[in-house]
């Protein structure tokens, strides 16, 4: 009997049942309504369906759904670059194919030319993530504002702990920190807010942690869906209920946010570098003889 292969590739030869069909179409709805949120990841589209459409919230299920979507994204039926995975680096050289190729760059470059939008706010700020399949789509609330997204993966290494210490002694940073409510997000905060303080202040710097989501609160507030600590982690933790930060609604998460950020800027300062940043790419354009 000849084992069965996984798809490879693109494929063609898919056919669904009624029930999977139903199922992508709801899929392909929670898409839609987060279509400026995209991507999402893969948990934050399992518990809208079970926010939503009352999808069953069980691990297996999860799992599931996610050996569906593989196959509903190979087969063209939902958008690849919809969904967003995890795990993947890459350094890869950069180059032009010629003079031209580097004159449209450098172009490019003035025509979207910016200065740092932080410049001489009291504290820099900071948007630190446990997903890291959730970067894109919190760099676009951040990077209007000239905020930088980073993230952990879990629990951080010891070299990179160090040279964050060391990297932001500088000056005075603020980083708002978004993860689950679990034993393991919680100690995953309090390992880095407490590893990369103390290196920072080794080197003269300072650095706080504000634990941004998921907060209690806002698991009270937005009624999300709980599970109870697993019985195998064995961290101090207090309370018998934890919350996914993938649980969030992505707007709502986008709001939070963006709040956050907001509320702590200097606007008169953003509004200063936003007008010196016109006037640059002006001078900039003018100086190539280029046209805005």
């Amino acid at each position: 009997m000849a084992m069965k292969t996984r798809p490879r590739g693109f494929i063609t030869d898919w056919r669904p049942r009624a029930a999977t069909l139903a199922l992508l179409g709801q899929v392909q709805a929670v898409l839609a309504e987060y279509s400026e949120q995209l991507p999402l990841t893969l948990r934050q589209i399992f518990y809208r369906l079970v926010g939503r459409y009352f999808y069953e919230k069980t691990e297996l299920a999860y799992e599931r759904l996610g050996e569906t979507l593989n196959k509903a994204r190979r087969a063209h039926i939902i958008d690849m670059d919809a969904i967003r995975d995890d795990g993947f680096t890459s350094a890869v050289p950069g180059f032009y194919d010629g003079v031209d190729d580097f004159l449209e760059a450098v172009a490019y470059t003035a025509r979207h030319l910016r200065f740092d939008r932080q410049a001489g706010q009291p504290r820099r700020l900071a948007l630190w993530c446990e997903a890291s399949g959730m970067v894109p789509q919190l760099e676009h609330i951040a990077d209007p504002f000239g905020v930088g997204v980073y993230s952990s993966g879990g629990f951080d290494s010891l070299t990179d702990k160090h040279r964050i210490g060391r990297q932001w002694s500088g000056e005075p940073v603020t980083v708002l920190h978004l993860g689950d409510h679990d034993p393991s997000g919680v100690h995953c905060f309090s390992a880095l807010d407490e590893d990369v303080v103390a290196f920072a202040e080794n080197y003269g710097g300072d650095i706080e942690f504000i634990r941004l989501a998921v907060t209690v609160e806002q698991a009270r507030r937005f009624q999300l869906p709980s599970a109870p600590p697993k019985a195998t982690d064995r961290r101090s933790f207090q309370g018998n209920e934890t919350w996914q930060l993938e649980a969030l609604d992505p707007r709502e998460l986008a709001n939070i946010v963006r709040s956050a950020i907001e509320q702590r800027l200097d606007h008169a300062l953003y509004q200063a570098v936003l007008a010196e940043e016109t006037e640059a790419r002006q001078a900039a354009l003018s100086r190539l003889g280029l046209r805005s």
